[in-house]
């Protein structure tokens, strides 16, 4: 940490430069003395990256922003909130994998104190100086490996333990749950003798059935999107917590948030009606897919599927409490039909449970992406390939 890019004029120079490109001002020279020209460059492309991800970051004066790394694996503003949502008030939370400490300092607007560990001595003095600056009093930064920490101060009343493993061991992306470090299988039986919640961020491509298989005592599963891309899998632990976990699809899009709660018994007992295309056309959004949710928000929504692989689903019923997109159908026609078709066809379209790609069958009809109509390349439920038109809802 550079304490002179501190200075007041240094900042001054980061606020009148936020807009330009940080790669051409790092080949220029660095108008202030200490201070390297790619370091201004990093400050001004971390407030840049900030100003969609964490916005409150870069709206708040002396913010120091550290390596692009770090702000490429923090949590967003809006899943970092989604997450305070589940802690109790006036508890305490110790945070074993901090980084650049975003899910902590929304962790304390409910928690009466977090507990920040952070094993990188340099990146634990960012986050500490910038609490400071965002005015979060109730957090302790402790350049620390956490799960050391927890053990050697065994008087320490814990409520939470959150932790991030990294996913990167040895500079090699692992998958399963008991290769990330720190290794909460391990680790899991002793961490809830501390506390009586553990809460696990783990990665969007990690299978859930296997993590359950290694975790135990899971309360709650969590499956986060943001703006229908899966940002998160949460799993929450309970001390002594004996049963089937409730899986929760969460979707947050522009300010709001949406749930959709099942267990995997709920899902296998559905029973599943099938129709032709009605009225709407309803699209799950990637966290109820995620969650496996795919029989289940047939009952929930009232929807009948169009083909058992065709993850599209139909009603006369507008819903908009629906997690995903609907459309209003306008036309539905044999794609033997639709492939005779001379005219130019101008449509956002996509193949789903469909002999032909996408791009294969944009190419192949000379479809031209744009405008309000949508059409869908499927299979029905008479395992029929049928194109369905449709505008957005």
């Amino acid at each position: 940490m550079n304490i002179h890019i501190l200075q007041k004029e240094v900042q001054d120079f980061i606020h009148q430069h936020e807009h330009e490109s940080s790669a051409s001002l790092a080949l220029k020279k660095s108008p202030f003395e200490g201070i390297t020209s790619s370091e201004l460059a990093s400050q001004i492309d971390g407030k840049q990256r900030c100003r969609k991800k964490i916005p409150l970051w870069a709206q708040t004066d002396n913010i120091y922003y550290p390596d692009k790394l770090n702000l490429e694996q923090c949590s967003s503003e809006k899943t970092a909130r989604f997450k305070a949502s589940l802690i109790e008030p006036n508890t305490t939370l110790i945070d074993i994998t901090s980084g650049f400490g975003v899910d902590d300092y929304y962790f304390a607007q409910a928690a009466q104190k977090v507990i920040s560990c952070e094993i990188n001595p340099e990146l634990a003095a960012i986050s500490k100086y910038n609490a400071k600056q965002l005015q979060a009093d109730n957090i302790d930064i402790i350049a620390s490996d956490g799960v050391k920490y927890i053990f050697e101060n065994k008087d320490l009343k814990i409520d939470y333990i959150y932790i991030d493993p990294s996913r990167r061991v040895a500079q090699q992306k692992v998958f399963m749950l008991s290769d990330c470090e720190p290794n909460i299988v391990v680790l899991q039986q002793e961490l809830l003798q501390r506390a009586d919640h553990i809460i696990t961020k783990v990665a969007p491509l990690l299978d859930i059935t296997a993590a359950r298989s290694e975790l135990h005592h899971v309360k709650d599963i969590y499956v986060v999107s943001l703006q229908n891309d899966c940002k998160e899998l949460l799993f929450v632990q309970k001390k002594d917590f004996v049963g089937e976990p409730n899986i929760t699809a969460v979707r947050i899009f522009g300010e709001k948030t949406q749930r959709f709660c099942f267990t995997q018994q709920e899902e296998a007992d559905t029973a599943v009606s099938f129709s032709q295309p009605l009225r709407y056309l309803y699209e799950p959004d990637v966290c109820l897919t995620k969650a496996g949710a795919f029989k289940s928000i047939t009952k929930a929504f009232n929807l009948k599927k169009i083909h058992q692989h065709t993850h599209l689903y139909t009603s006369d019923i507008y819903d908009e409490d629906f997690l995903g997109k609907i459309y209003e159908i306008s036309e539905v026609i044999p794609f033997s039909i639709f492939k005779k078709s001379k005219e130019k066809l101008k449509t956002n379209a996509v193949a789903k449970n469909f002999p032909l790609k996408t791009e294969v069958l944009k190419k192949k009809f000379k479809i031209s992406d744009g405008g309000e109509l949508h059409s869908f390349f499927i299979t029905d439920a008479a395992d029929e390939l049928i194109v369905i038109h449709a505008t957005r809802k």
